[in-house]
């Protein structure tokens, strides 16, 4: 018998079997970059990004502000960090419905054949999803304070309302992503979005203070995630309590990340 030896063509290069950290930080932030390019190739994302939270802000503030504070611009300084909140909670929905798109679509597992982390495309998304997040933010603030809104605490409060929304933001984008791994289609994580967060935003003090609702609702309110959250913002940003609010929304997040963080991974595991 001859042993057959092979040799590479001049010029090849050899697919290292590990990536090592710094290329896997590069491929992070280059994979959150095609995320934030698709923008442009999705105006429906760039909708829900701008358009809808400024509708949100003016419907609500010269809608229902005189009827529920006595007038627009006091209600704008008690609903505009609730708004923020919903608008966050909302957002995270994006990373399960893009995660759910390169998964049918067959992008994911074309990107996994490449010699880059494993951990890359997921990362990446979430990354690009919170500098969505951070823009959210800024234009819903920007377009408060035209229409009236102030800020009532300093700088240093308003950088950690900032860090906690995204903090808790991408706790919960945990559930987005399980949700997006275990549906069928996109349209059905975006159905489960509103199937979940409509209702907890809505029953809890976003919009209305919790005193002026019916007793029995009262005592969800008080406990409700999106409460808490909604009040840590308030006392960072306009005034009120921040310590508890703030705890208990670290709290929540530290939750979310336990119970979804390792169901989601293993998910995501099975489908590729």
């Amino acid at each position: 018998m001859t042993a057959i030896t092979t040799t590479a063509a001049p010029g090849a290069v050899a697919l290292t079997p590990r990536v090592t950290p710094q290329e896997g930080v590069r491929q992070v932030f280059t994979l959150a970059w095609r995320s934030l390019v698709q923008i442009k190739h999705n105006p429906m994302e760039l909708l829900d990004l701008s358009v809808q939270p400024i509708m949100f802000v003016l419907l609500f503030t010269y809608v229902f502000g005189g009827a529920i504070a006595g007038s627009p611009g006091e209600y704008l300084q008690f609903m505009l960090p609730g708004i923020i909140v919903q608008n966050a909670l909302f957002a995270t929905m994006s990373t399960g419905f893009g995660l759910n798109m390169d998964l049918t679509k067959g992008v994911f597992d074309r990107l996994r054949s490449l010699p880059i982390a494993r951990s890359a495309p997921l990362t990446g998304r979430i990354l690009a999803d919170t500098v969505k997040q951070v823009w959210s933010i800024a234009l819903l603030l920007g377009v408060g304070m035209i229409l009236g809104f102030r800020l009532g605490t300093g700088p240093g409060e308003l950088l950690g309302a900032v860090a906690l929304l995204l903090a808790f933001s991408m706790s919960a984008s945990w559930l987005s992503v399980l949700v997006g791994v275990l549906a069928s289609e996109p349209e059905k994580v975006q159905i489960f979005g509103f199937m979940v967060i409509f209702p907890l935003t809505f029953t809890s003090n976003v919009f209305v203070p919790t005193e002026e609702m019916p007793g029995w609702l009262q005592a969800w309110v008080k406990v409700n995630p999106v409460t808490i959250l909604a009040d840590a913002i308030r006392g960072l940003t306009v005034s009120g309590p921040v310590g508890g609010p703030v705890l208990k929304s670290l709290l929540w997040a530290a939750v979310l990340v336990v119970v979804f963080a390792p169901l989601a991974v293993r998910a995501l595991r099975r489908k590729v």
